[in-house]
């Protein structure tokens, strides 16, 4: 159990069924009336944001998430199949819980899944990955120093903004976090 007296950044707990990270908090003394803490929660199922206030006396599960390093296999149309490379063992996800990883993801690649009691709810693509430009208009020469940008679509299907030098066939390594163009390989 946790208190919300002993709230931290980064802190996990379960409340109505639900499990929240602590992003921010702070503990309030009022001149008038009891302390509170206020504090701003992720539900790290949805993502969605709030503040609360509490009173420093509440207790609350703490929840522990796991992290496990997977590799993605395949997918066959409606499930997208992930394998532990410890155990061998196969987990299916279905597409809302992998969605922003697939941008970056291929077969064979290792991804961060994420879980509570066991459920996968969370799937994170490496921070850097190397993909290839499968579409993209022509580069032409002398186009390099005017710092001009074109779309392109990766191998996966993402689309990035590249430079104009970037052409269909080349390697580019992209920060998943940001979605953005970091080199050619």
């Amino acid at each position: 159990m946790v208190s919300a007296g002993d709230f931290r950044k980064g802190i996990t707990f379960e409340m109505d069924d639900d499990v929240y990270v602590i992003i921010d908090f702070q503990h309030v003394k009022p001149g008038k009336g009891a302390a509170f803490v206020r504090a701003k929660i992720k539900n790290v199922k949805t993502g969605s944001v709030v503040e609360r206030t509490f009173n420093p006396s509440e207790k609350f599960p703490k929840a522990h998430i796991e992290t496990k390093e997977m590799q993605y296999l395949y997918n066959d149309g409606n499930l997208y199949y992930f394998m532990d490379q410890e155990t061998f063992e196969q987990i299916p996800l279905n597409y809302d819980q992998v969605e922003e990883a697939m941008k970056y993801l291929k077969e064979n690649n290792n991804a961060t899944i994420k879980f509570i009691k066991g459920q996968a709810f969370s799937v994170e693509a490496p921070f850097f990955v190397e993909l290839e430009v499968t579409e993209t208009d022509p580069g032409f020469k002398g186009d390099t120093a005017t710092g001009a940008n074109k779309p392109a679509i990766v191998e996966t299907g993402a689309q990035i903004t590249v430079p104009l030098f970037v052409e269909i066939g080349d390697v580019i390594r992209i920060d998943t976090r940001t979605g953005e163009y970091m080199e050619r390989v």
